[in-house]
């Protein structure tokens, strides 16, 4: 772990909002289980007593949102908003992270890099700065006891962090960035030489080099900047020193990938967009879209 993100881990141990959540993390039965990998990733957990069955309900009940997923621990069902195998099913053909050191930055809960250990890599390292989602890993990660890396970091942490990762994953973060061609530097400096990035952004159609800015939000998301066609991408990643392009999907966002489910609070993919015509955002954009792609050095 580096020292920023230990002393970041320290502080956030401190906030009113995250202090019960650690202690109750402190406080889960001490119990191993077995991992199945699978759409769901799978913790299959010895007989329970009653009392500890209700403590680790509870205890991921305290952790909403779950925005990845999802999971199975024993008997309890964590059906998060995102069903996060679709996106990683539809990378899974083009990668292979066996004895590589792999990175997830914006890993959430770590979902993507819980699935990731079937394929045997060397290294396991998640980034995300969100207090929250590094509690909802260590709940998940207290049954599973990987060797998971777990920074409280994030992608601007990149080109200092004194390691370099042969696969970098970066799902979902770009569109959040006011600098998109900064952000992307920062992934290619923290590849090895020869390494691969897989990226998935927000894309709007058209063959120009443009880019949609939202005014104030961009389905129902504040910090939305910049979502660009996929020549403007290309473009963004050429300029960033990458090479390669490839471009591996292009796939709308849906109601089964993305939607309001008990263990989220708050609206989700159906709040979002017109309700008299899906094929806009309510503030009139083109519905979520996003581009996958593969890049290298």
């Amino acid at each position: 772990m580096s020292e920023k993100s230990k002393a970041q881990k320290e502080a956030a141990e401190k906030w009113k909002d995250i202090k019960p959540l650690r202690a109750m993390i402190e406080q889960l039965p001490q119990i191993s289980a077995d991992i199945t990998y699978g759409d769901v990733f799978t913790l299959s957990l010895p007989a329970l007593s009653s009392e500890d069955a209700a403590k680790i309900k509870s205890g991921a009940q305290s952790l909403r949102s779950w925005r990845k997923g999802p999971f199975r621990l024993g008997e309890l069902f964590i059906d998060a908003e995102w069903q996060s195998f679709i996106k990683y099913n539809l990378l899974r053909p083009h990668f292979n992270l066996k004895d590589k050191k792999v990175a997830d930055i914006g890993c959430n809960n770590g979902y993507y890099l819980f699935k990731m250990m079937e394929d045997n890599p060397k290294k396991l390292v998640g980034f995300d700065p969100t207090p929250l989602f590094w509690c909802q890993f260590d709940f998940i990660n207290h049954f599973a006891k990987t060797d998971i890396v777990y920074e409280l970091l994030g992608v601007e942490d990149l080109p200092s962090y004194g390691e370099k990762f042969d696969t970098i994953f970066c799902l979902g973060v770009l569109y959040h960035r006011s600098d998109p061609l900064g952000c992307l530097k920062a992934l290619k400096a923290g590849l090895e030489k020869g390494g691969e990035l897989f990226l998935d952004t927000f894309m709007i159609d058209g063959d120009e080099d443009i880019a949609l800015c939202p005014k104030n939000s961009y389905s129902k998301i504040p910090n939305v900047y910049f979502i660009p066609t996929i020549n403007a991408l290309k473009n963004w990643c050429e300029r960033a020193g990458f090479k390669n392009f490839e471009l591996l999907s292009v796939k709308p966002t849906d109601s089964n990938e993305q939607r309001k489910t008990e263990w989220i609070l708050g609206q989700s993919l159906e709040n979002f967009l017109d309700p008299d015509d899906n094929s806009k955002t309510v503030e009139g954009y083109p519905a979520p879209k996003r581009a996958y792609v593969k890049v290298s050095i």
